[in-house]
């Protein structure tokens, strides 16, 4: 069962000077209020990912734009379009195993690379890789998350 984006999309947020702060700041904001965000991320489909660090084997979140494809969440590693693959993106490659917390849920999820095949149709649940992808060289992977099997 696929569920489609939303039609309904707000505006564009400015890419802070202090990505870090700001995620520090989302991430209390997301948690505290049971993924519900206030000011200019009122509104944005947003989940919040950790993942374990390749190097530091400690536990390491971001925020992160989404859709939904059936009981799977669609992302991708843009890193705003830098010309390298983000570190959570490098730290799921090292260990896919990782949480999704959607609104009040948390969930253990693997983590995935769409395949070549997959990619025209997934576009579809990100729609702002095409506007990410022009920003960079590299191809920007899509990322699915499955849940873990218990």
């Amino acid at each position: 069962m696929s569920t489609e984006p939303s039609a309904q999309r707000p505006g564009p947020v400015e890419i802070p000077s202090d990505m870090k702060a700001f995620n520090r700041k989302l991430i209390e904001e997301f948690r505290a209020n049971r993924g519900q965000l206030s000011g200019q991320m009122a509104g944005r489909k947003l989940l919040v990912l950790t993942t374990t660090g390749a190097k530091s084997g400690q536990p390491r979140s971001i925020v992160l734009g989404f859709g939904r494809d059936g009981d799977h969440y669609v992302t991708i590693a843009s890193g705003n379009g830098a010309p390298t693959h983000p570190s959570w993106y490098l730290n799921l490659q090292a260990n896919s195993a990782a949480t999704v917390e959607v609104g009040p849920e948390k969930l253990a999820m693997r983590a995935r690379t769409a395949r070549k095949e997959e990619r025209e149709r997934l576009t579809g649940f990100v729609p702002y890789l095409v506007s990410q992808q022009k920003l960079t060289s590299r191809e920007i992977p899509i990322v699915i998350f499955e849940p873990a099997q218990t």
